[in-house]
């Protein structure tokens, strides 16, 4: 079994799509692949589809979504098994069994290996595997399928480990010399995330190795205009710092900065 989650929600069997169109089977099936080999809870699956408000139905029509999710394994599968060993009914809930690695197992491969190579220093390593592992996504995680309280949890984590290997991925780029090559990708990403230090810390840092100090200084002042805004907070020390130095480099040492290395 195929399981990708990481961008538009696609689940394949020998090949063939198993994904309904119908919005509820979906969300089952989405939560029922994101926990692949591992059994969910009925209570879960309740709590996704219907929140805090479920109708006195809900196991009942719960079971006619895994049937018309069999009946689709079913197809996939043709004389080769048997759906409910795919998708198994056990106490208390139900299992999918994949047999292989979803985009999600091999991201978090790819990351962990990224960060040991950070923590080792090895930054060219550290970019590799850390883009290797981003380049697994194709778009804003279960893109296409709606999102019960427990799914919201899902994607929201899914979206922090993804901004938490490109945060490393572009620290290692900077350590590597790429700060020209990283000026696009930061000008879109500190718009996007306009509330995130370490983002416009790192445009900052890719701004001034550039010899574009003033724009440096710029990039601050919009951080900090937004959070004293949002959250009555000034940058954290460690940005106030950063801004001392871009200052200084720019008033006192314009061919050498602290910034270099």
């Amino acid at each position: 079994m195929d399981i990708d989650v990481l961008g538009a929600l696609a689940v394949r069997e020998n090949g063939v799509s198993i994904t309904p169109t119908a919005p509820k089977p979906r969300q089952v099936l989405a939560l029922l692949a994101l926990n692949a080999d591992r059994v969910v809870p009925v209570t879960d699956l309740i709590e996704e589809l219907w929140g805090d408000n479920p109708p006195r139905s809900a196991r009942t029509t719960l079971q006619t979504y895994v049937l018309q999710l069999r009946e689709c394994i079913g197809r996939a599968l043709g004389e080769e098994g048997d759906a409910k060993d795919v998708l198994m009914t056990l106490p208390g809930g139900y299992l999918l069994v994949s047999g292989a690695d979803s985009d999600v197992s091999r991201f978090e491969r790819l990351v962990g290996e990224g960060y040991r190579a950070m923590d080792a220093e090895s930054f060219a390593e550290a970019a590799g595997r850390l883009g290797e592992a981003l380049a697994l996504w194709s778009g804003t995680a279960l893109a296409d399928v709606q999102h019960g309280p427990l799914l919201r949890t899902e994607v929201r984590r899914l979206e922090e480990s993804r901004l938490c290997a490109l945060d490393q991925r572009i620290e290692a780029d900077l350590h590597l010399g790429r700060h020209r090559e990283l000026l696009a990708e930061l000008t879109v990403l500190t718009s996007r995330h306009p509330a995130h230090e370490n983002l416009h810390a790192q445009f900052m840092v890719a701004l001034a190795r550039s010899g574009r100090r003033g724009e440096a200084l710029q990039a601050y002042a919009r951080l900090r205009t937004t959070l004293l805004r949002d959250q009555g907070l000034e940058p954290s020390p460690r940005l106030q710092r950063l801004q001392h130095s871009v200052q200084a480099a720019a008033a006192e040492l314009p061919g050498v900065s602290l910034l270099a290395g």
